[in-house]
């Protein structure tokens, strides 16, 4: 089963769906699973916000989330992710499959691992390789704008950055930001789940350097942008879901290996 969380502005992907709610030892997850099928392979789709964007960034139970997308037999987690550029070579309407993140959030509850034990997930890769293979390869046949690999700097949010942190972020040579990248790809990495981050580019966060033309980024902006994207980003699940192997990336499978002290 392939898991599909959604973004700002992607609510549904199935036509066809049945809704299935879990509970989970951390509590709900934020809406009720629609599991159905994508050309015959099954489908846990997640909306990351809830059905009608009530969980700002901060407030998401991203323990659950992850924990129901297994719950139900996900073992590959496709994750699309509003963002904002960074960098001029990354412009609006492109798709980053990120390859690493920085990590600027506070007080997220992002492990499942509390104790007794002491366990150390390595984060070094924490992306699944077979899974950002397979977007990039989807993206370039539906002739779709793409980066393969990209930083994502995830802020905790719900505010926007100031200007000076987001010159900080981009002189780092980090590619994007958005507030939800993490703690969500490690808890799925701490699940063995096979996690991969698409970030759809909506806006040039507050400008960029250079480009004193691009105005801040707002809200508006970014739920219009990504409106837009939705019918691509549905194009490429619908190309890339039947092609995922059938066995997991051993990468994601073995990430509990050596992880405990």
């Amino acid at each position: 089963m392939v898991g599909i969380i959604g973004g700002s502005g992607f609510y549904s992907l199935l036509d066809d769906a049945k809704d299935v709610a879990i509970e989970t030892p951390y509590g709900a997850p934020s809406a009720p699973l629609a599991l159905g099928t994508v050309r015959g392979v099954p489908v846990a789709f997640l909306p990351r916000h809830g059905v009608h964007h009530e969980f700002p960034p901060h407030a998401i139970n991203y323990r659950a989330n992850l924990w129901a997308l297994r719950e139900v037999g996900a073992t590959w987690v496709i994750a699309a992710c509003a963002s904002g550029s960074l960098q001029a070579g990354v412009h609006v309407g492109d798709f980053v499959v990120c390859d690493q993140y920085v990590d600027r959030t506070s007080g997220r509850r992002d492990t499942f691992f509390d104790g007794p034990e002491a366990i150390h997930v390595s984060a070094a890769e924490p992306f699944s390789p077979v899974l950002r293979s397979e977007l990039v390869r989807g993206c370039r046949d539906l002739a779709i704008p793409v980066h393969d690999g990209g930083t994502v700097v995830v802020i905790q949010g719900p505010r926007f950055s100031t200007r000076a942190e987001s010159r900080w972020f981009g002189a780092m040579g980090w590619d994007v930001i958005n507030m939800t990248a993490y703690p969500e790809a490690h808890l799925a990495r701490e699940l063995c789940l096979c996690y991969a981050n698409i970030s759809l580019v909506t806006d040039y966060d507050v400008g960029l350097e250079g480009m004193p033309h691009v105005p801040s980024v707002s809200a508006d902006e970014v739920a219009a942008v990504f409106a837009r994207n939705n019918a691509r980003l549905r194009d490429l699940l619908y190309r890339v879901i039947p092609d995922i192997p059938d066995e997991p990336d051993p990468h994601c499978v073995g990430a509990l290996d050596g992880a405990r002290i």
